[in-house]
């Protein structure tokens, strides 16, 4: 399983706001062509990170500005805004209707349910300690090369 690349692009997106603003317009075709994907996909995200409260979106003008200080945006508000994880479902998903004939068909969430739910949170704490401040910085140093 994957997570989806609606949450990379939307770090694309932000990286390119801090690299572009003030010199470039700002639109989902701009952003398209950077991320090399269609620009449908930028604006669904475009949306979902607006309202996520993390950027605000003017249509048409290429408005497009962040909504919070760098530091206080971490990349787990950024995956929670795109993602589609169900928080009762949880990242990973079972197959349908194991063999409740067989032992470990039976018994296979008791197995691996806690083991699942601890990678997640894992994952999603390491998430937290990193902000749109670090890839900003990031942003600025590559872009000055």
């Amino acid at each position: 399983m994957q997570i989806s690349s609606r949450f990379t692009i939307a770090l694309h997106i932000f990286a390119c706001i801090e690299a572009f603003n003030g010199k470039e317009k700002l639109t989902s075709d701009f952003l398209s062509r950077s991320i090399n994907t269609n620009p449908v996909i930028v604006r669904r995200i475009l949306l979902q990170l607006r309202d996520a409260g993390l950027l605000s979106v003017r249509r048409g003008t290429g408005g497009i500005s962040i909504s919070k200080p760098l530091d206080a945006i971490s990349f787990y508000d950024v995956y929670k805004a795109v993602e589609a994880v169900d928080d009762n479902e949880g990242l990973f998903h079972f197959h349908e209707n194991p063999s409740q004939e067989c032992p470990v068909g039976r018994n296979i969430h008791a197995l691996l349910d806690d083991k699942l739910a601890a990678i997640q949170e894992a994952m999603e704490a390491e998430m937290r300690h990193h902000s749109l401040a670090e890839l900003s910085a990031d942003v600025r140093r590559i872009v000055q090369q």
